[in-house]
């Protein structure tokens, strides 16, 4: 192994959560910037209002992550500053648990209040 290829913390992964992206960031201008530490996989762009200006950035070796990682956290993209983190799933996977149970709260409420005005 190379002195490059030490041990690494166990949250370090392929897998990059980027945030503060500018709105009207494209998918191209997302490789330019991450391609210049390594071979990407995959890039996920947030398209819905919930997710706009966030993307996953999938690297095909996890050391070119950890170099995006330690580069680009912290960059400024047209007056933004990106927040870059390696992707842990069980917080997402308890982000995606509270979302749910804000949109059934949001519906349970919703209708309750139909309820209500039906029987005025």
């Amino acid at each position: 192994m190379s002195g490059r290829r030490g041990e690494l913390a166990p949250q370090v992964n392929r897998v990059l959560y980027v945030k503060h992206l500018p709105f009207k960031i494209t998918t191209k201008e997302i490789y330019d910037i991450f391609g210049r530490y390594g071979a990407i996989r995959q890039i996920r762009l947030g398209n819905v209002k919930e997710t706009r200006g966030t993307a996953f950035v999938v690297y095909e070796d996890i050391y070119n992550a950890k170099t995006a990682v330690e580069k680009l956290n912290g960059f400024n993209v047209n007056d933004r500053y990106l927040v870059v983190l390696y992707y842990q799933k069980d917080k997402a996977i308890k982000r995606g648990k509270e979302i749910a149970a804000a949109e059934a709260l949001k519906a349970s409420n919703k209708e309750s209040q139909s309820q209500s005005k039906n029987n005025s």
